[in-house]
């Protein structure tokens, strides 16, 4: 028999079921720090998608009265690392539409202290990252050889499989870089 946890449903909350509750949330952006940084949730600390698995233990204690609430931009990122911390037994909350709802709901977004810098959201960096790409592709294919065509080839393949998956290698890539990396509030 395995000792792993059980895995918990998890929820989501619409930013009108946030609001009157955010005092007792304990509420963690799953966004980069470039883009925590734009603007956050008040109180919200920052824990990057692709560090939620370093962060079971931390998130365990404090999501024990089931009041953990992930944010990101949209809700995406925030589901799939509430699903992440559900196969390990933890109970959290996804902000349905992420900081863009509680923000269009006319709600105060916190920044940190110093110069605001603006950052592209993930998504829009992706977005940039690709189009690039693949006009790089055919300019090089029509200017200098053919063959630069599968560099877009590759891109149209690799958002074919983005979409199938719900993955993004690119977007693992890009949250890697250092203005990305930046301002990143540290948990625990």
């Amino acid at each position: 028999m395995s000792n792993s946890p059980t895995p918990t449903p998890t929820a989501t909350l619409t930013v009108g079921q946030a609001e009157p509750q955010l005092r007792r949330l304990y509420v963690v952006d799953v966004r980069t720090p470039g883009e925590f940084a734009s603007g956050h949730l008040p109180g919200a600390v920052n824990v990057p998608l692709d560090r939620i698995q370093d962060s079971v233990a931390d998130l365990r204690g404090s999501a024990a009265d089931g009041s953990l609430l992930l944010v990101c931009a949209s809700g995406a990122r925030s589901e799939k690392a509430a699903a992440a911390l559900a196969a390990h037994g933890i109970a959290a909350s996804s902000l349905s539409g992420g900081t863009r709802a509680w923000a269009a709901a006319g709600h105060v977004l916190e920044f940190p202290p110093g110069p605001v810098r603006a950052v592209w959201g993930m998504e829009r960096q992706v977005r940039f990252t690709a189009g690039i790409l693949v006009l790089l592709g055919l300019a090089l294919g029509l200017l200098v050889h053919p063959a630069f065509q599968l560099l877009s080839a590759g891109i149209a393949g690799g958002l074919v499989f983005s979409a199938l998956t719900d993955t993004c290698g690119m977007a693992v890539v890009l949250s890697r870089l250092p203005f990305n990396r930046r301002g990143a509030a540290h948990h625990g």
